[in-house]
Formats: C-alpha cells, sequence, structure tokens
C-alpha cells in the first residue's frame, strides 16, 4: 500500500513537472528560454542570435563543436531569431525570467533593459585581462552608469559608397568629405543631373544617421543630468541645415516617411549619386544592380567639423536570471575572442572589436586589382581608429530621437520656426 501510494505521488509530481515544462516552453512563443541542467554537472546553455542562418549556419556549428570539445561540462543550444522579432521575444522572456543565456542584441536597445538591471554586471565577471583584448572605446558603448553590461562582437562602420558617373556629370571631381561639401554637392548635382545627392531618413523608429550627425557637427545632446543640451547656438545650426536641405528641395520628399532601406533602393536605381552605409551593401548592389555597382567607388565617411565618425556595434549580454553564469560569460568570451572575430569578420564582411584581430594584415593589405569590397575593408578599418559610438548611452535613446525628428519634420514642412522647433525638441525629451 505504501509503495502504491509513493508510486501515486511520484506520477504527480511527473505530471506536474511536464506540465510546468510546457507552460514555461509556451510563455515566450514556442522558444525554450530557461537554463536547464542536463547530465548531472553538465551546464546547458542557450544562445539567442538575430537573423544569422542559413548564412552563417556552418561558421556557428563549427565554433559551438569547438567549445564543447575544449569544456566538455557546457553544451550550447543555438537559437535563431528573425531580426525584427528579437525585442519582443528578449522583452517577453527577460519579464518572465526564462531568459536564454547569451544573447546577440545591440547597445541601443540593450542599454533600454540595462537600465532595468536586465543583465549581468560583467565587471565582476570578466577578468582584466580579457577586458582589455578589445578596443576601449567600443567596450565603453556597453556601459551605463559606470557598469559594463555587454561584450563587443562585431562592428561595422558607415562608408560614401559613390556613383562615379553621376558625380562625372554633375562636374564634381571628388566626393564630398564634409555635411558642408554635401550641401553644395547637393545643389549641384540637381542642377546638373535632375538627381539627387543622397536619401536620409527622418523617420523617428528609423536610423539615428541624422541624430549621429548633430554630434559630428559639434552639437551635445544631453549634458551630465540627463537634460537636453542641443538648444544652443549649435543645435540650432544643426536643424537648419537639414530643414534647408528639405527646403531647397535637396532631399527626397519622402525622407519624412521612409526608412534607410529607401536609400539602398534609391541608389541602385541610379537615383542618388551617394549612398551612407556599410560595406556589407555592396555585395547587394552588386547582385541587384550590376551596371550602378560597376560605376561605384568609396571614399570615407562623411563628417563634420568634429571629425567624428560612427561605428555600429553588436554585443553580446547575459541576463542577470541566467542559471549558469559562469558558462555563459565563458561562452560570451570565447564567441568573442580574437580568433573567432577574425573568423567572423572574413565571413560576414564586418570588423572585429579586439586589437589583435584588428591588427590582422587582412584588414591593411590589399592587392593591386583589388576589388570595391576589398578597399571598402581597408578604409573601414582605417576609420575604426578614430570611430565611436556618437549617441549616448540611454535607456530612452529612441525617445530623444523621435523627440528631434518629429520636431525637425515640422520646421521642414513650415509648421514651426527652426528657432520653435529646437525649443519643442529639448522640452519634449526633459518632459519625457
Amino acid at each position: 500500500m505504501i509503495q502504491l501510494q509513493k508510486f501515486k505521488q511520484l506520477v504527480a509530481w511527473m505530471l506536474l513537472g511536464l506540465l510546468t515544462s510546457w507552460m514555461v516552453s509556451c510563455s515566450t512563443g514556442n522558444v525554450t528560454t530557461k537554463t536547464q541542467q542536463t547530465a548531472a554537472g553538465t551546464a546547458n546553455i542557450e544562445f539567442w542570435t538575430m537573423q544569422l542562418q542559413p548564412q552563417f549556419t556552418n561558421y556557428f556549428q563549427s565554433l559551438i563543436a569547438t567549445f564543447e570539445t575544449q569544456n566538455p561540462g557546457i553544451k550550447v543550444n543555438w537559437v535563431d531569431v528573425p531580426w525584427a522579432a528579437m525585442e519582443n521575444k528578449i522583452l517577453t522572456a527577460v519579464s518572465a525570467k526564462t531568459p536564454p543565456d547569451v544573447v546577440n542584441l545591440n547597445p541601443d536597445f540593450a542599454s533600454q533593459l540595462a537600465g532595468r538591471n536586465a543583465w549581468l554586471d560583467l565587471d565582476a565577471k570578466v577578468p582584466a585581462q580579457a577586458r582589455s583584448s578589445y578596443l576601449p572605446n567600443i567596450w565603453q558603448a556597453s556601459t551605463l552608469n559606470g557598469k559594463s553590461f555587454g561584450i563587443p562582437w562585431y562592428l561595422t562602420t558607415r562608408l560614401t559608397i559613390y556613383n562615379t558617373d553621376l558625380l562625372k556629370q554633375a562636374g564634381i571631381s571628388n566626393p564630398p568629405t564634409t555635411y558642408a561639401e554635401l550641401a553644395q554637392a547637393a545643389q549641384q548635382i540637381k542642377e546638373k543631373t535632375g538627381k539627387y545627392a543622397f536619401f536620409v531618413t527622418f523617420v523617428p523608429q528609423d536610423s539615428a544617421e541624422v541624430l549621429q550627425s548633430f554630434v559630428q557637427m559639434g552639437v551635445t545632446l544631453i549634458d551630465t543630468q540627463g537634460k537636453a543640451a542641443f538648444n544652443t547656438p549649435e543645435g540650432k545650426a544643426a536643424f537648419q541645415y537639414w530643414v534647408e536641405l528639405y527646403k531647397k528641395g535637396l532631399l527626397p520628399k519622402e525622407a519624412l516617411t521612409q526608412g534607410h532601406r529607401h536609400a539602398i533602393d534609391l541608389y541602385q536605381s541610379g537615383e542618388t549619386a551617394l549612398l551612407a552605409s556599410g560595406p556589407e551593401f555592396l555585395k547587394t548592389i552588386a547582385n541587384n544592380a550590376p551596371k550602378i555597382a560597376q560605376a561605384s567607388a568609396i571614399a570615407p565617411q562623411i563628417t563634420g567639423d568634429t571629425g567624428k565618425k560612427n561605428v555600429a556595434v553588436m554585443n553580446i549580454v547575459i541576463p542577470r536570471d541566467t542559471k549558469n553564469p559562469d558558462a555563459a560569460v565563458k561562452f560570451a568570451l570565447f564567441l568573442t575572442n580574437d580568433e573567432n572575430q577574425l573568423a567572423f569578420a572574413q565571413a560576414a564582411n564586418v570588423l572585429p572589436s579586439t586589437k589583435k584581430a584588428l591588427a590582422d594584415s587582412y584588414f591593411k593589405d590589399v592587392p593591386a586589382n583589388a576589388t570595391t569590397v576589398e578597399k571598402a575593408r581597408v578604409v573601414s578599418a582605417q576609420q575604426l581608429q578614430q570611430a565611436e559610438i556618437l549617441t549616448p548611452a540611454l535607456k530612452d535613446i529612441k525617445k530623444l530621437q523621435k523627440a528631434i525628428y518629429e520636431n525637425l519634420q515640422a520646421a521642414m514642412l513650415g509648421e514651426k520656426t527652426v528657432d520653435k522647433a529646437v525649443e519643442d525638441a529639448a522640452q519634449q525629451w526633459n518632459n519625457r
């Protein structure tokens, strides 16, 4: 009788366990997120990336196999999440306290959750020697309030991809290097060819390129207390710059409604002479518009009087609620070490964030008959020495962008003066 009672209790506990597991697995959209212990002494960690399958499936399968061989006590389950779905999935998982263990994000979005204490404090987990292998200015991008919440992974810097045929038709021998030169070129290209020099978006939820241009023009976005600091002569000049370009008809009207993807479409169709983008889009242009690609060349990123250049960072974060923080940190450091960063940079046409990997000859030497893609790689790497994250690490960075873009649009459409637009943007941010 006692044995039968124990058996019934065991069955009940097993059913309860199965039900609990089912509820957890369903709570985040069929993506298993809770770190579990598998075989005795083995940590099973879950690693999320953003839309890297199927192009890099072989790379990650090989990397994970090597890691597991070197660390027999750890098993890695790789889950690739569509780019558009990542924010909702990680928010859901973090809120439910069932997150993956290692996550590929970017500092802008990750900093929003860092403000909610969602990530592991890495200052106590990453040895000083390991930390020193990363580019200092890039490591800084994943810090908030003096605490490190992420480990740098791969990088991209914007380049100026330009149509040599269109510039020649406009009588321009060299592409612009500053915003002042860009305004002059835009006027000349429109007058001589009827085309636009470039496209940039003012859609609040899209690219931060215009926001970054403010910093390049010498504008301080926020002060040390987090208040708006752009209601200044420099801030008004930056507003005026973009408003004048639009009112003169030197920017496509859809700049107010279309995102950055439209910039690529316009360049590929020969409607714009310049494209501010990463070198990874050169292959896209070659596939979609071979004739445009043939006429394309590359130049350094356009900047302002400060000379500052932007870098985009992808990082690795570890949720605070991971059940295996040490195993997660070990895998994150392996994923982003010199050897693996160099291999991934070569496979994905991006830049590494470690000093040793960036010093490799792959980023310095190109053959005499180098392709545009090869030349772009060297220019990108050279820019990295002066590049930095231009927008501050804020949990509400998108609200700052929204305040500035919405008021810029109002000034462009003649609904506000520039002075009023700047004042209202500052007030909108301060009163958020």
